[in-house]
């Protein structure tokens, strides 16, 4: 692993400025490109040490605000240990959540792709996608909308990702073109087992390279370290899992 460099920038978007981190190996050499997509806390210093993580094994890590429209991030004033059974952090996300609708997501996700690119610290024509909670399903739905742009796609917790409705990511699986990996978690109550099984269907009959797995004894929000879901055997496996995604396709 090499050592890297982590910066604050600024993405233009089509509704304004999207505060971004970015993280690159501290050589200054373009490498792979790599969307990560924060879960619903935010950008705060755990998203930040990951996003360095996947940067010193040789990726240049853009990790955009996904509520930037909300402010420049933090949003929240977060305790650095993060009890998740405190029903007043949604009480505050909720609406940032349901402001960012699918459409706005890929709007944001195209300008997102546009400025990885684009920055000189990016080789390749294609990036990877990872994503934590909101940003699984964001990380789905960006591999579906830019099919010739994401070579990999990775969501961990993730949420609503096959449901009843008509915007519902799984009744686009035959757009992908990426590989993709999903870590599941186990008993998650935003990704019910008859979920699993529909996404899965959708996933097979589109042709979608694919593995998805449930994480057994890990809840929602197992990868984040600063919070009461941190679950480490699971963290361990999704660190595992996603690398090897991007090894093997970018």
């Amino acid at each position: 692993m090499s050592s890297v460099n982590g910066v604050q920038v600024d993405v233009p978007t089509a509704d304004g400025v999207a505060d971004a981190y970015l993280a690159s190996p501290a050589d200054g050499a373009a490498y792979p490109g790599v969307l990560m997509f924060m879960d619903a806390i935010g950008i705060r210093p755990q998203l930040e040490g990951m996003a360095r993580r996947i940067a010193s094994h040789g990726y240049t890590v853009l990790l955009p605000n996904l509520f930037y429209r909300s402010g420049r991030a933090p949003l929240l004033e977060l305790p650095e240990f993060i009890d998740m059974s405190k029903a007043s952090i949604f009480s505050d996300i909720g609406p940032m959540m349901a402001a960012l609708t699918p459409d706005l997501a890929m709007q944001d996700a195209g300008s997102y792709l546009d400025w990885l690119s684009a920055s000189p610290l990016t080789s390749g024509d294609r990036v990877g996608v990872t994503g934590y909670c909101m940003g699984g399903r964001t990380a789905l739905l960006t591999a579906e909308h830019f099919p010739d742009r994401v070579a990999a796609a990775a969501a961990f917790h993730a949420g609503r990702l096959a449901t009843d409705q008509p915007d519902s990511p799984h009744l686009l699986a035959d757009r992908i073109t990426a590989e993709l990996y999903f870590g599941h978690a186990d008993q998650d109550p935003s990704l019910p087992p008859e979920q699993i099984e529909r996404l899965n269907e959708a996933l097979t009959a589109a042709g979608v390279t694919y593995r998805a797995e449930v994480y057994p004894g890990a809840g929602h929000g197992y990868t984040q370290a600063d919070t009461s879901r941190y679950d480490e055997a699971g963290d361990a496996r999704h660190w595992e899992e996603m690398l090897a995604l991007f090894d093997r396709t970018l």
